[in-house]
């Protein structure tokens, strides 16, 4: 299997992901998005993870790139490639389906629950504690699952296609992967309702082998 993935900024990797894809014997490549790399051939690859960052979606005029981006991320799902989107990656793939991005009523930073939608697939476990770095949410393509939703009545996450999945948490974090978010963005962590502060983020470092699991059974699921 060969897995491509689009990263938006350096401090922002594949966590767990790239353990389960050497795991699995995957061939891994990225594109840089940021350093000014351009996509591969949609023929190269079988599975695209498309990462997290902390710009918007519409921020063409800071980050021209976008645009191809989103292209490429078209073409991918409209070729049948297995897509798997995270956070800012859910919110690329949710635009390009047609659905409305925008700011969430509440930003989410922080360990928070999450609860299946009754009509999705047990990608997930049905109330998971999961890690959250978002301001922004989206509404559900046209003809999509919703996968979840959070206590502020944000969506969390749809199926499109069975091979397209947009996840606005994350089930990829790591120790490091996490502290580099603390170190690059820590700067977001103000007093507000659903924003931790640092310590009660690395309080949270428990919940990593359940969602670890989690992201590795739907992975799998993704790609079996």
């Amino acid at each position: 299997m060969k897995l491509h993935w689009l990263q938006h900024v350096p401090f922002e990797g594949l966590g767990y992901i790239e353990e389960w894809a050497n795991a699995n014997g995957a061939q891994l490549s990225c594109t840089r998005l940021f350093a000014g790399e351009t996509p591969p051939g949609i023929d190269s690859f079988d599975l695209l993870v498309v990462m997290g960052g902390p710009m918007g979606i519409y921020d063409h005029a800071e980050h021209p790139w976008l645009i191809a981006e989103k292209e490429f991320i078209r073409q991918s799902i409209d070729a049948g490639k297995r897509v798997l989107g995270i956070c800012l990656g859910a919110q690329l793939m949710a635009d390009v389906l047609g659905a409305r991005v925008y700011p969430g009523p509440l930003k989410e930073i922080g360990w928070f629950p999450i609860e299946r939608s009754p009509d999705a697939p047990e990608l997930i476990p049905q109330k998971p504690t999961v890690f959250h770095w978002h301001g922004d949410t989206f509404d559900i393509p046209q003809g999509a699952i919703p996968l979840a939703t959070s206590e502020p009545g944000i969506n969390q996450g749809f199926i499109h296609g069975n091979k397209a999945i947009g996840l606005q948490f994350h089930m990829e974090t790591t120790p490091a992967s996490m502290e580099a978010l603390i170190n690059n963005c820590g700067h977001e962590l103000v007093e507000a309702p659903y924003i931790q502060s640092a310590n009660q983020i690395r309080d949270g470092l428990r919940h990593i082998p359940s969602i670890n699991t989690a992201m590795k059974n739907l992975l799998d699921a993704l790609t079996h």
